[in-house]
C-alpha cells in the first residue's frame, strides 16, 4: 500500500507541476471521443456519453522497445454527459482525476488513480457489478488483456451512474 501512495503522490506532483492545457513541454492533449453502449451491456437501457468539458492532457513517461507508450500520466478537467437514450435523462459525470497508467504489450493496463474516473464494467467483466461508475478517491485499477477490470480502493467512493439516469 505504501508503494501505491508514493506512486499516486508522484502522479499528483507531476500533474500539479505543469500548467493545464498541455502548455508545458511533454504534455499533449488527450481528447475523449463520444461513445454509445447498447442496452444491457452497462445499464438496463442504452447510454450515450459525450464530453462537455475536456481539458485532459497526457505525458508519456516511458516507452516499450517498439516505441509504443508504456507509462503515461494523465491530468485535467473532464466532465462527461452520460445520457439514457431512451428517456433523455442525463448526468454530468466529473472524471477529472489524475492517473498514472502502465500499458502492457499484451493489451493489459495498470492504473494508479487519484480522484474521479469514469469506469464501465460489463457483466462478469470486473470485481464491480455490471454498470457505469464514477470511482473517486485513491485506488488502483487493473485491466486484463480480455478486459476484466479489478478496482482496489485505498480510500474513496463510487457513484452508480445507471441509477442516477434510470
Amino acid at each position: 500500500m505504501r508503494r501505491i501512495l508514493i506512486a499516486l503522490t508522484a502522479v499528483a506532483t507531476t500533474a500539479a507541476a505543469a500548467p493545464a492545457h498541455g502548455t508545458a513541454p511533454g504534455w499533449e492533449p488527450a481528447p475523449s471521443a463520444p461513445w454509445d453502449v447498447a442496452a444491457g451491456l452497462r445499464c438496463d437501457f442504452a447510454v450515450h456519453g459525450e464530453p462537455v468539458v475536456d481539458e485532459v492532457v497526457r505525458r508519456v513517461l516511458s516507452r516499450h522497445a517498439d516505441g509504443s507508450p508504456k507509462d503515461v500520466a494523465y491530468k485535467g478537467d473532464l466532465v462527461i454527459r452520460v445520457t439514457n437514450t431512451e428517456s433523455g435523462a442525463h448526468w454530468d459525470a466529473d472524471a477529472s482525476g489524475s492517473a498514472l497508467v502502465r500499458y502492457g504489450t499484451d493489451g493489459s493496463q495498470s492504473w494508479k488513480v487519484l480522484g474521479p474516473v469514469l469506469v464501465g464494467v460489463g457483466e462478469g467483466k470486473g470485481n464491480l457489478p455490471r454498470g457505469l461508475y464514477v470511482v473517486d478517491g485513491v485506488y488502483t485499477m487493473t485491466i486484463s488483456p480480455d478486459g476484466y477490470k479489478s478496482v482496489t480502493m485505498v480510500h474513496g467512493s463510487r457513484t452508480d451512474i445507471c441509477a442516477r439516469i434510470d
